[in-house]
């Protein structure tokens, strides 16, 4: 049997980013909220967000430790199946990579010990110190990978030399075109993800009458979170789709399923994009739709994909329908949230069953955005792996398809045994719940809030 060795290789780098990018969209944004929560502790001295900041901790360290693993997998790949990528490109993604590791990654293994088990042996002060920077080093790392990624997207900051590019500008390279915006859009996706976590988890212990101060409080964190921050990803996400048309104007018109560059884009609810015919089949649109979005002109005009030759085209129905799952998703997360608000404001919130059980059950759809974001910024930069600068296929190692297809058998295997173990493990905490609280005098740093002049706090959780 021929084994076709660049599908392979794409299609095991997409199976290992897929299942590592869940893990640090949560962690990135569950450290912020550790943090906010033992901010709140030290402030308030309330015993409740001491003990949130104590479970949601066991999460994270789970969370945290495979995304690590799954992250040292990736980094092989460029080794193993992408050895051209790295030899044409590794004197600018190399340093940006590394500088993750030396900045974030060394911050991040400085204070993580303390943050997990320094409970009680601490003062109270250094913990919350060491979840803030813990919470600084996933953005930081956030920001080192973002910058590399975004590189590829637009590279900027660099020559070419014999194939092989040289930086001439770190700066121009860090903060290439596409950074801020995508690494904006990237970090309030994280925080936003784990907000429904948040909430789900709330929601789940609010009907099951457990945990009631701590349920309310990740109820109310979640949707005030949610309620402004969601409208805000919509915001950024127009930015960066502005920043992209400008760019990388294909993977827009791939993203909007836009064929005729000479006229008004419609935008598509639904449509079955027909690479072959060059058309829409089932066409759901709102005429000129895209064009009011694009150019905030329904008679704006911008670059279909008849624009490029086939050959130049990424997958348009893979990119249409992920750029539709990420958009539908984001509207529903600002609906919800402002229904939970409004809840709220009317005092019905805890008690309105039609509202807890459904997001008692939307944990997930922050990860789903995330994966769907993925996949229109990988799969639409096609087929360029760097931008205008290297082919996908050209940055291939010359390996055997056979021995691609085993190492992805394998990886199927692993990661389903691996990963599987790690979310049960993940919902045998939630089903165990917060542990409870005991008094204050068991905690040798607290004694009284830091609003009433302490130092500590009057109550800690076991």
């Amino acid at each position: 049997m021929d084994f076709d060795p660049l599908l392979l290789a794409r299609i095991q780098f997409a199976f290992t980013v897929t299942f590592h990018i869940i893990f640090p969209s949560f962690t990135i944004g569950l450290s912020a909220y550790i943090a906010t929560l033992e901010v709140m502790w030290i402030r308030t001295g309330t015993a409740h967000y001491h003990t949130l900041a104590r479970f949601w901790t066991k999460i994270f360290a789970v969370s945290f430790a495979m995304g690590v693993v799954s992250g040292i997998v990736l980094s092989y790949q460029f080794g193993t199946n992408w050895s051209r990528f790295s030899e044409a490109v590794g004197n600018v993604v190399g340093p940006l990579i590394g500088y993750e590791v030396l900045t974030a990654f060394f911050l991040e293994a400085t204070f993580l010990g303390i943050m997990l088990f320094g409970w009680n042996r601490v003062p109270a002060w250094l913990h919350v110190f060491s979840s803030l920077m813990v919470a600084f080093g996933t953005a930081m790392s956030a920001f080192w990978i973002l910058s590399a990624n975004s590189w590829m997207q637009t590279p900027a900051g660099f020559e070419m030399r014999a194939g092989i590019a040289h930086p001439t500008d770190w700066i121009a390279a860090i903060f290439n075109p596409s950074f801020p915006y995508r690494f904006a859009h990237m970090l309030t996706a994280a925080y936003l993800t784990t907000s429904f976590v948040v909430l789900a988890v709330g929601c789940r212990y609010l009907i099951a009458g457990k945990y009631p101060d701590e349920a309310r409080t990740m109820l109310r964190m979640g949707v005030g979170f949610a309620a402004i921050v969601a409208p805000l990803q919509l915001v950024i996400g127009d930015l960066h789709g502005l920043n992209t048309l400008q760019h990388q104007p294909v993977k827009i018109a791939a993203m909007e399923a836009h064929w005729d560059g000479d006229q008004p884009g419609d935008f598509h609810i639904f449509a079955w994009p027909d690479e072959n015919a060059e058309t829409n089949r089932f066409a759901i649109s709102i005429p000129r739709g895209a064009s009011i979005v694009l150019r905030h002109d329904p008679d704006g005009l911008f670059p279909g994909l008849k624009s490029v030759p086939a050959s130049e085209r990424p997958p348009v129905p893979l990119v249409f329908f992920a750029f539709r799952i990420m958009l539908a998703i984001g509207f529903f997360m600002i609906a919800s949230a402002w229904v939970g608000v409004w809840l709220w404001w009317k005092r019905r919130i805890f008690e309105t069953r039609w509202y807890t059980w459904p997001m008692s059950h939307t944990w997930w759809i922050g990860f789903v955005a995330v994966i769907a974001g993925w996949i229109v910024t990988e799969s639409g930069r096609q087929p360029w792996i760097v931008q205008g600068v290297m082919r996908t296929a050209d940055a291939l190692s010359p390996v055997p398809g056979g021995s691609v297809a085993t190492t992805l058998a394998l990886f199927v295997v692993v990661y389903g045994i691996v990963f599987s173990m790690g979310i049960y493990y993940i919902n045998r905490l939630i089903h165990k719940g917060p542990p409870a609280a005991v008094d204050e005098a068991e905690y040798p740093t607290a004694s009284r809030p830091l609003s009433e002049g302490g130092a500590g706090m009057r109550a800690r959780s076991t």
